[in-house]
């Protein structure tokens, strides 16, 4: 029987379940895992949580104290789970802060040290916000390794290739969204699709300069994207796509292939040319600012389930 295209994709990417459920990381077994806070709320929603959850939050000294406990809860289930990283995010209300990420970045790796985690297996994911970015710097000479997410325009790829991150997170699908609501009658299957050619460019970028940074593409939609960009250097995907790649056979031909740096790393992009440059993306700029406000409402759904299990 021929291999499924997710076996074939293992072999030359390495797959990262966008996930906190568990028994699909049991059944994919991914290197790595990713969460958000849209992610944390479907798995503490789950009713087999419901008496842990309701044991962390008792013990809470307040809601932020319940969130990041819940956070580095399941994150350290995953991490008994899969042999790599785990990326556990900061609060979304922290992306314009970068003193207050630096030391978030801090209590949840001692939070982890606490359940018997190292630092070497945690990721700690951030909105590539220049703030963010700045905190990913600090944090990186710290010894904490970063994941810089809600990446869109090429801008912040510079920046977060600058900083020294260990990882970053392009977005692929929410690019896609943008563009199909801006242009409905557009052709944007295959190549044509701009979220996986903002992919191809930062990698190519990374590959040609020589920075270590590893490329993960993230928030996919479909199959064909994900098929786009086999070879990348990490790809982060949903249990449900998984579970179609898992399905399918059929040749899967690698699109990213890495290549010797022919060109010394660029000069440093300042905070000023940053800010321009995002100014000038529109996608970058709104997708970035939704996506904050995304994470930062279902962060309030957590908080608002984590307040009834605190005082029932």
């Amino acid at each position: 029987m021929a291999a499924s295209l997710l076996t074939q994709l293992k072999e030359m990417t390495t797959v990262v379940a966008d996930t906190g459920d568990l028994d699909a990381i049991r059944r994919f077994q991914p290197q790595d895992a990713t969460t958000n806070p849209s992610l944390i709320l479907q798995a503490a929603q789950q009713e087999d949580r419901r008496t842990r959850l309701a044991s962390i939050a008792k013990e809470s000294t307040d809601l932020e104290d319940a969130v990041d406990r819940v956070a580095v809860d399941i994150g350290s289930e995953i991490s008994k789970l899969v042999p790599g990283y785990v990326s556990t995010e900061v609060s979304a209300r922290l992306s314009f802060d970068c003193d207050a990420t630096i030391a978030k970045a801090h209590s949840l790796i001692e939070r982890y040290a606490q359940h018997g985690v190292g630092p070497e297996r945690i990721l700690i994911k951030m909105a590539s916000t220049w703030e963010g970015i700045q905190a990913a710097r600090q944090l990186e000479r710290d010894g904490i390794r970063t994941n810089l997410t809600l990446l869109f325009g090429f801008a912040q790829a510079q920046a977060c290739a600058d900083a020294g991150a260990t990882l970053i997170s392009p977005f692929v699908g929410r690019i896609l969204d943008w563009h199909k609501a801006k242009s409905p009658d557009t052709d944007f299957s295959g190549t044509n699709d701009p979220g996986v050619q903002s992919v191809k460019r930062i990698y190519d970028y990374y590959k040609d300069h020589g920075y270590p940074t590893i490329v993960m593409g993230a928030s996919f939609r479909n199959v064909g994207e994900i098929q786009a960009l086999a070879g990348c250097d990490r790809l982060t995907i949903s249990p449900a796509l998984l579970n179609e790649l898992d399905e399918l056979q059929g040749e899967l031909p690698q699109q990213l292939i890495p290549k010797t740096a022919s060109s010394a790393p660029s000069e440093a992009l300042a905070q000023a040319d940053f800010r321009w440059a995002m100014n000038e993306d529109e996608m970058a700029t709104d997708k970035l600012a939704e996506g904050i406000r995304k994470f930062m409402a279902d962060q309030r759904k957590l908080e608002e389930l984590l307040s009834k299990l605190r005082s029932s």
